[in-house]
């Protein structure tokens, strides 16, 4: 399994700036800021309970931070819907699958077009005229990324029917397919065997490199965020304690702290050429 190939970073696409979250009296987010460049390869990271999900949430306009703003692009907003996140380019995958486990691979894909559907929802119904030639088009697109993701076999197959692994390759798939210049993946890897892992490594570092899609990225599997990432963020109980390189990250005595609950020295880096699902910074605290 190859780690991810150095490329120059480009600009700031994404700008987190003093994100506070607070439920009642709870504070989930205390005071985020941190940036996401293009191209890059960002993760979240942090222990159970730490608030990354809901760093997430406030992205792609889940939840409304009472503090804060977000710039994307230029345009800078402190409350924005999931459509209008979803239409200015930002896809996402959630922990807990949401797939349509009664529908095919095809048509779970299918919907992830919808944002690009441009005929009436009653032409769209009747597959008529315009309707029509825009569907067939729209597959051809969805045909493309189930090539991609190497779900051939399984097209036609109702997603509940499918393998855990696989099925976390479809809502990877439903989210390529609205053609994002940022994706969120909120624990791609959560549940999944070492070969499983490893496939899914290898189609993230794809979409990065052959579709030039910016990655934010959710993972509790050290060795994975260490391997793929060029830029760690840390997390705990929702306050930022880390930001950097992997290596930066690895050596930060706070990020040794919230993981080890200790002072000790950091543990020695892993061998990146080696499988990245052997994590070289141990999660003591049970993952979310």
């Amino acid at each position: 399994m190859s780690s991810k190939t150095s490329t120059a970073a480009g600009e700031v696409i994404l700008d987190v700036q003093h994100i506070s979250l607070r439920f009642g009296g709870v504070k989930a987010l205390s005071d985020i800021s941190f940036n996401v460049r293009e191209h890059e390869i960002r993760a979240i990271i942090g222990p159970n309970g730490a608030g990354k999900s809901s760093m997430l949430n406030c992205i792609n306009g889940v939840y409304t931070p009472q503090e804060g703003q977000i710039t994307f692009r230029g345009q800078t907003f402190s409350h924005m819907n999931s459509r209008q996140v979803a239409e200015m380019g930002v896809a996402r995958t959630f922990q807990n699958l949401a797939l349509f486990k009664g529908m095919s691979v095809l048509d779970n894909l299918m919907t992830g077009r919808n944002l690009r559907m441009k005929s009436p929802l009653l032409l769209q119904a009747l597959r008529w005229g315009p309707a029509l030639k825009e569907e067939i088009a729209q597959r051809e697109a969805v045909e493309r990324i189930i090539d991609f993701l190497e779900i051939q076999a399984f097209r036609k197959t109702p997603v509940g029917q499918l393998p855990y692994g696989l099925q976390k390759r479809v809502d990877l798939g439903r989210a390529l397919a609205m053609e994002p210049s940022v994706l969120l993946l909120d624990e791609p890897m959560a549940g999944m065997n070492v070969e499983e892992k490893q496939d899914m490594c290898r189609f993230i570092l794809d979409v990065n490199d052959e579709f030039g899609t910016t990655i934010v990225l959710i993972e509790h599997d050290i060795g994975v965020v260490m391997d793929l990432c060029d830029r760690v963020v840390v997390l705990d109980y929702g306050k930022k304690i880390g930001d950097g390189t992997p290596a930066e990250v690895r050596a930060n005595p706070e990020v040794i702290r919230a993981y080890l609950g200790t002072d000790a020295a950091p543990p020695a880096a892993a061998p990146r050429a080696t499988s990245p699902v052997t994590p070289p910074l141990a999660d003591q605290r049970a993952a979310a």
